[in-house]
């Protein structure tokens, strides 16, 4: 016979054993399923939001064009985009463009420095509307350097103003 203490010991052993066993088969796959409701709910919610982001990706893109083209910016090169700025302001006042040298680079903690020279031949006060043009409205960089030299044409025995120009981009 089995005495009541053997009784209790085996209950408690055969209720461990059924926590054991309903952990194993229900509850360890219930807290399972809610982690992943869980994750599901965070995409859920990430892909919720996903309409007015694209929204306003397409607004920053349309901003950003915008910009672009206010700057007279286009895909090509700075260089490129600089010297057709500066052609098609001497061909409408009367200024001539004498030399555009290649652009001078330096690079200091990882920051490219390019300085552009180039010399325009031209009345003082177109030349100045040039270069306010340049500093104020586009982008190109900042003069860093103007330098008005008074010649002679030798040949014709006429004076004209040339200016030496350094603008300097940071890229």
């Amino acid at each position: 016979m089995i005495s009541k203490k053997q009784k209790n010991i085996v209950l408690i052993v055969s209720f461990v054993i059924a926590l054991l066993v309903c952990y194993q088969f229900a509850i360890s796959k219930t807290i399972e399923q809610k982690r992943e409701l869980n994750n599901l709910s965070k995409e859920a919610l990430l892909f919720k939001n996903t309409p007015k982001k694209l929204s306003l990706l397409k607004q920053k893109n349309v901003y950003y064009d915008a910009l672009l083209t206010k700057y007279q910016l286009d895909g090509s090169s700075l260089q490129n985009n600089l010297l057709k700025v500066i052609n098609a302001f001497a061909n409408d006042n009367n200024i001539k463009v004498v030399s555009f040298l290649e652009p001078h680079s330096i690079t200091k903690n990882n920051l490219t420095i390019k300085t552009y020279e180039f010399v325009l031949e031209g009345s003082y006060n177109t030349i100045n509307l040039l270069i306010y043009k340049l500093e104020q409205k586009t982008k190109f960089g900042e003069v860093v350097n103007l330098h008005f030299e008074k010649k002679k044409n030798f040949r014709t025995g006429k004076h004209y103003l040339q200016a030496r120009v350094l603008l300097r981009n940071y890229g």
